[in-house]
This record gives structure tokens, sequence and C-alpha cells, in this order.
């Protein structure tokens, strides 16, 4: 029973304020978005803040519900995904993580990279020129969330993709978003 005291010491230690494992559906997403909503009242967080933590949220989450792959990880598990929110003093941040096909690893490695290498005019360009040119369909498809993220957030997306066999690897993302600019 050790590990639980371990999982809550990492928990105190990462400053976790919420983390959920396990299959993603939209009624889970909703309680999700709305716990974290809840703990921001709670503290009385600015409202420009919570509106910026709140919309990266929304697109982690769509991103873990449409985009997961329907993967087998190993015999018996089913797809799962991970997703967690730290509150620091100076900032919030919002990790997930989800088993992708490994045939989609390079593409979206360089569409974060890319996005990563632009500044806030290039950012908001992208985002524009997804809109009026990009390649969405029902789930998406054309990064508008992650470019989403990154100008919401002001700051480069983190993410890793670790191999778990050779068919499957964990995508985790990571964005941070800064308490210190409240009026931006």
């Amino acid at each position: 029973m050790k590990y639980i005291y371990d999982l809550h010491r990492t928990m105190v230690q990462e400053k976790l304020i919420l983390v959920y494992e396990g299959e993603f559906t939209q009624e889970i997403t909703k309680s999700v978005l709305s716990m974290a909503e809840r703990n921001m009242d709670s503290v009385g967080e600015e409202s420009n803040i919570k509106r910026k933590v709140f919309n990266v949220m929304v697109e982690c989450l769509q991103n873990i519900c449409k985009h997961a792959d329907d993967v087998i990880v190993e015999e018996n598990i089913k797809n799962t995904a991970i997703f967690m929110i730290g509150k620091h003093e100076n900032e919030y941040i919002i990790t997930s993580g989800n088993p992708i096909g490994n045939d989609k690893v390079h593409g979206l490695n360089n569409k974060l990279q890319q996005i990563n290498g632009l500044d806030k005019e290039g950012l908001k360009a992208l985002y524009k020129d997804i809109i009026k040119n990009g390649d969405l369909s029902d789930k998406g498809g054309a990064g508008l969330g992650f470019v989403d993220m990154a100008r919401k957030s002001g700051q480069k997306l983190e993410f890793d993709f670790q191999p778990i066999n050779d068919k499957v690897s964990f995508f985790a993302l990571k964005t941070t978003i800064s308490r210190a600019n409240a009026n931006e």
C-alpha cells in the first residue's frame, strides 16, 4: 500500500490539483472541466486566467477524445489516457498523455515543432490560414487546437513521445499558463 502514499506525495510535490487516468468520454470531459472550474472559483482565480486555462483544458481533452488512437497497448489493456492540472504560485500546468500509433509520431512531431517555431504573429497567421485553407475534418486534424493552445498560453508547447512497443507510442503534452500576466 506504500504506492498510495508515494502517489499522494508526488501529487503534493507537483502541486497537482486534478488528475484523471482512464477512458475519456464527453461525459467524463465535462466532469473534469467542471471540477477544475470549481477549483479555480474556490480560490478566486482571475477571470482571464480561468478563461485561458479552461480553453487549453478543452483543447487537451478534445484532443484525447477525438484523436487518441484505438490502439492495443498490451493484451487486455484498453486504450486509456491521462490528464493533469497543477497550480503553482505563478502558473498553471496542464498535462495530457495518450497512446498513438507510431505511424502518426513523425507528422505530429513536425506539426508541433512548426508551432513552437512561430512567434505571436506567426501563430496568429497560421491560425487564420488553417481556418481558411486547413484540412479540417470532423476530427479537426489540421493542428488548430495546438495552435490555439500555444496562442492562449503564450508559451512553447512541451511534448514527448515514449515508445511503448513497435506499433504504439505514448504522446505527452504539457502547456504552461502564466498567472503573472493576468491582465493580458
